[in-house]
C-alpha cells in the first residue's frame, strides 16, 4: 500500500514566477508555447510588453497587472528627462499604451494608475530617484500578489476536508487560476496546492475549457509540474460528474466581484455554479 507521505512529496515540484525582473530586463513565462515547450520571452521596451499582453503571451489578471508595472519602467528606463515633469508625462503616455493592451484587464489599469499617482506625488525628488521608485514599486505589486495569493489559498484550503487513500476530495476547478494567471502561486488554484501543502488528499478534475484551452494547455501543465493527481475532462462532462457524486468542491476565478457579492466571469462557470 502506497503511503500517503508519497502523494504529497513535491520535493520534485518545478516552481516559478509568471513575470519576474532580470539582468534588468523583464522576463516572462511564453504561455502560447505551453503546453508544448517551455520558454520565456524578454521584454526591454514598453511597446514590447504591451504587444507580448495583446497577444496574450502574458495572460491573466494579476500576471497582466505585474507585467505593466513593469512595462512602465521599462518606458522611463533608459530615458533622459530635464525634469519630474517629463518623467510624469512618460508615464502617463506609457499608460495610455499599456491600457489598451488589454482594457478589461482591472489590474492592468490599477497597477499602471498606482505607479502614476506614486511618482505623481513625489515629484520634488530627483528623475534618477523617481525612476528607482517605478521600478521598486512594480517589484512591490509583484511581492504583494504572491503574499495576497498565499493567504487566499489558505482562507479556501482551510474549508476543505482531506481524503484518504482509497477516496481522495475531488476538486473540479476551470480554466487557469494558478502560477500562470498570477505572478505566483495561484488565486483558486492556489487553494489546491495549499491543500498539496497541507497534506490534503486530493484529486483534481480540470475542465478543458474552450475555446482558447486553459484547462487543458495550463491548468492540466500546472498541476503536472506540481505532481498533483489530476484527469482532464471536457467542459460539458462537469455537470455528468456532479451528479454522479464525484465531485467533492468547484473552485474557478472571477473576472468581477461587486460590493454586494455578485460575480462575473468566463464562459463555463455559469453552468458550475447552477449544477
Amino acid at each position: 500500500t502506497r503511503s500517503l507521505a508519497a502523494y504529497f512529496d513535491m520535493s520534485e515540484a518545478k516552481f516559478y514566477r509568471s513575470v519576474y525582473w532580470k539582468d534588468d530586463k523583464l522576463v516572462m513565462v511564453d504561455q502560447p508555447k505551453l503546453p508544448g515547450a517551455f520558454q520565456t520571452v524578454t521584454c526591454t521596451t514598453v511597446q514590447e510588453v504591451a504587444k507580448c499582453i495583446k497577444d496574450m503571451v502574458v495572460r491573466g489578471a494579476p500576471a497582466i497587472g505585474a507585467a505593466g508595472s513593469y512595462g512602465m519602467y521599462l518606458a522611463v528606463k533608459e530615458e533622459k528627462y530635464s525634469d519630474s515633469a517629463g518623467l510624469v508625462k512618460a508615464l502617463a503616455n506609457a499608460k495610455t499604451l499599456l491600457d489598451a493592451a488589454r482594457p478589461t484587464a482591472v489590474n492592468l489599469s490599477w497597477a499602471t494608475k498606482r505607479i502614476l499617482e506614486l511618482i505623481s506625488s513625489k515629484t520634488k525628488q530627483d528623475v534618477k530617484s523617481l525612476k528607482k521608485l517605478v521600478l521598486q514599486e512594480a517589484e512591490t505589486i509583484c511581492d504583494e500578489d504572491v503574499a495576497i495569493n498565499k493567504r487566499l489559498g489558505k482562507f479556501g484550503a482551510d474549508l476543505i476536508a482531506g481524503g484518504t487513500i482509497e477516496k481522495p476530495t475531488n476538486l473540479l476547478h476551470h480554466c487557469n487560476t494558478g502560477r500562470l494567471a498570477t505572478v505566483d502561486y495561484g488565486t483558486a488554484l492556489g487553494i489546491i496546492y495549499t491543500l498539496q501543502e497541507q497534506k490534503k488528499n486530493i484529486h483534481v478534475y480540470v475542465d478543458e475549457t474552450r475555446p482558447r484551452l486553459q484547462g487543458a494547455r495550463l491548468t492540466a501543465w500546472e498541476l503536472q509540474q506540481a505532481g498533483i493527481p489530476q484527469h482532464l475532462i471536457c467542459d460539458s462532462s462537469s455537470g455528468f460528474l456532479m451528479r454522479k457524486g464525484m465531485i467533492d468542491v468547484c473552485v474557478f476565478g472571477a473576472d468581477r466581484v461587486t460590493a454586494n457579492g455578485d460575480v462575473a466571469n468566463k464562459i463555463g462557470t455559469y453552468n458550475l455554479s447552477v449544477v
